[in-house]
């Protein structure tokens, strides 16, 4: 599994990509591999806002029901919409078509505090 550099992440397997002062997240294509075939995936609403370190959503699977939680603080500006109706995108391709929410980042500074791609595929080896 490649482990995209572009961006840091979370010990419970979430990605966070900064471009402009705006945040694109979802989960990593390894929680998506353990999670096996996803069926569901709940994410807030555009305009809501959350502080680092807080559940956001959840994804549920065949095998598991996950929270999902952000590493950065800020406000919802965007969902992908078209995981309402095809969840199997976050399966296919987490890290592109299966990101979940935008957020645009009360403080990027806090994206430094998470793991580096190197660090982050330490944590799942």
């Amino acid at each position: 599994m490649s482990i995209p550099n572009d961006r840091r992440y979370l010990a419970t397997h979430e990605w966070f990509k900064l471009d402009g002062g705006i945040v694109t997240m979802g989960i990593t294509q390894f929680a998506a591999d353990q999670l096996t075939d996803i069926t569901f995936v709940a994410v807030p609403k555009v305009g809501a806002k959350f502080s680092a370190g807080s559940a956001i959503g959840e994804v549920e699977s065949v095998k598991a029901t996950s929270e999902i939680y952000t590493g950065i603080s800020g406000e919802v500006i965007e969902v992908n919409a078209q995981l309402a109706n095809q969840p199997e995108l976050v399966n296919e391709d987490a890290f592109t078509k299966g990101w979940m929410i935008k957020l645009k980042a009360s403080n990027p500074g806090e994206l430094d505090r998470l793991l580096s791609a190197e660090a982050y595929a330490a944590e799942t080896a």
